[in-house]
């Protein structure tokens, strides 16, 4: 190998060794939080100590939502597609890292050339292709010229036209090389090439991949905890609507004795027939709402069917039998508004997005600088194949380069600018995805305490209703009151009962808001341990 060539290697490897990354080092935004969450909580024990939130919804004590939970992580759709978008990053990852190495090919090929006899030589054509200096020469005065080298300008196997290849010079001697002249050419080699990353481009690619990767898998833990939050609530939903339908239809069993009582005073003439009348209205309102709540229990289901990636009405047998509404777990924990930098996904999204901005800075800004690239070849090439395998028969080429943008009319420090101004808009699409995590905790603790207010003051109305409604049906049986009394209270009492159950599902619904805005629940996926650790803000 020349010296010169040794030389220009030589010089490439140490650029390489002493390459630098253009563009700005990611740094975790500061960030700035309460010690403590605004809103109180009724709560005894809340706690503002950093908790676990792992299978939160355990809390409820109940088997078939912990099963549905289970079957919906292990099934649903949503979640797959968000699976298949990690291992894509995951690849994309791999595809951007393979450009720090050489890519290297290998290949082989056997050709036969004849060349045509009515080709006729132009004057000093040989003597053109050697430089040109000097008087023309003729074919006999080239005899160190090989034609299977000259022929080489024609496409591997000389089928080709040269229509078809116009980046093909056109040969002097045609397609098949000298006239009438028949060859044959063995080829086995290897060619590589190398571009350097001397600035540092390829590995803030990389960076950025890496930073995409990790965006990608908090997109998963958030779509999960989205998915087991809306599970529980449909939940939740169904077991109030079929607590909701039981209300009904206790009432409708009472109104319905209570006609038949009143039919039986009617008949002694003890009352009129407007009372009956009246009665026998509001047994028939109560019966009108039973429709509307089967028809909201089904659709609960066939909701749960589809987060199960089941048929709708695949879980009808296991959900429709009634079961009370999953109580809220007497303790909440909160830990305190840092913790949410550390455990909610959109946030550490957000982040992750942040620093892959920032190291596309470094891409486009190393654009601006000379790319050095290493290619070259290493052969064999023989007229006869059992010569190929002989030192004599190896070939080799080693071509250095360089490529140094000059003018582009500012293409490359437009793009510059664009990456910047993208991450300024990731740096401000962090902070407002920050303050929106904190309201969604302030919001769901203000539902969360209010609800348990009103909850207690139903509690008391649905027992001032029942009373009512017992004194009202024993003065009346006394004639002390009119019937429509009797029908004012069963109406109370109704409305009462019926809200106190929305009231229930309520409080553990705000819970399960409050779980959502907390973060909990992504810790049980099995696909976390394979992407390592995101660096956290402080």
């Amino acid at each position: 190998m020349p010296h010169r060539t040794i030389f220009s290697a030589a010089l490439l490897a140490v650029l390489m060794a002493a390459g630098c990354e253009v563009g700005p080092d990611y740094r975790p935004p500061q960030i700035t939080v309460k010690s403590a969450y605004g809103e109180p909580t009724t709560a005894p024990s809340a706690s503002a100590a950093p908790t676990t939130l792992i299978q939160w919804w355990s809390g409820f004590h109940d088997p078939e939502l912990d099963s549905l939970i289970q079957r919906a992580i292990t099934n649903n759709l949503d979640l797959k597609n968000a699976e298949s978008r990690l291992r894509q990053a995951r690849a994309q990852r791999g595809v951007i890292g393979s450009e720090l190495f050489p890519q290297v090919n290998t290949s082989g090929g056997y050709q036969n050339a004849r060349g045509s006899k009515n080709v006729v030589i132009p004057l000093g054509a040989f003597g053109a292709a050697a430089g040109g200096a000097g008087p023309a020469a003729t074919p006999a005065a080239q005899p160190t010229v090989k034609p299977a080298v000259v022929s080489a300008a024609a496409p591997q196997g000389g089928s080709a036209s040269v229509a078809s290849t116009p980046s093909v010079p056109l040969s002097p001697l045609g397609e098949g090389g000298f006239p009438g002249v028949e060859t044959q050419l063995y080829q086995a080699g290897f060619d590589a090439s190398w571009e350097l990353d001397v600035f540092g481009g390829v590995r803030r690619s990389m960076e950025a991949a890496d930073a995409d990767t990790a965006a990608a898998l908090e997109d998963r833990r958030d779509i999960l905890i989205s998915l087991v939050a809306e599970v529980a609530r449909n939940y939740i939903d169904l077991r109030t609507t079929q607590r909701q339908m039981q209300i009904a239809t206790d009432n409708l069993h009472s109104q319905q004795e209570t006609l038949e009582l009143t039919r039986s005073r009617y008949r002694a003439g003890f009352v009129t027939e407007l009372d009956v009348a009246r009665e026998a209205a509001q047994v028939a309102t109560t019966a009108a709402t039973l429709p509307a709540l089967d028809a909201s229990i089904r659709r609960s289901i066939h909701q749960l069917g589809i987060l199960l990636a089941q048929d709708p009405d695949a879980l009808a047998v296991e959900l429709t039998a009634a079961a009370p509404i999953p109580p809220a777990p007497p303790a909440l924990p909160l830990g305190v508004p840092a913790d949410l930098l550390r455990r909610r996904p959109d946030i550490r999204r957000a982040e992750r997005q942040l620093a892959a901005a920032t190291a596309r800075i470094g891409v486009a800004t190393a654009e601006l600088y000379p790319k050095f690239t290493l290619t070259g070849s290493l052969g064999l090439d023989s007229s006869k194949i059992h010569n190929l395998a002989e030192w004599s028969s190896r070939y080799f080429a080693l071509n250095p380069g360089v490529s140094w943008p000059i003018f582009d009319a500012g293409k490359i420090q437009s793009n510059v600018t664009v990456q910047k101004e993208l991450a300024q808009q990731a740096a401000t699409n962090y902070q407002q995805t920050v303050l929106s995590a904190l309201k969604d905790v302030e919001d769901a603790l203000a539902a969360y305490r209010t609800e348990q207010l009103r909850r207690s003051a139903l509690a008391d109305a649905v027992d001032a209703s029942q009373q009512a409604l017992s004194l009202a049906r024993q003065q009346y049986q006394r004639g002390v009151v009119d019937f429509l009394v009797v029908l004012d209270t069963q109406r109370s009492l109704f409305e009462a009962q019926t809200v106190l159950a929305q009231s229930d599902s309520a409080i553990s619904t705000d819970l399960v808001a409050l779980y959502k805005a907390l973060g909990g629940g992504w810790e049980i996926a099995a696909a976390d341990a394979q992407t390592p650790p995101v660096p956290q803000p402080r």
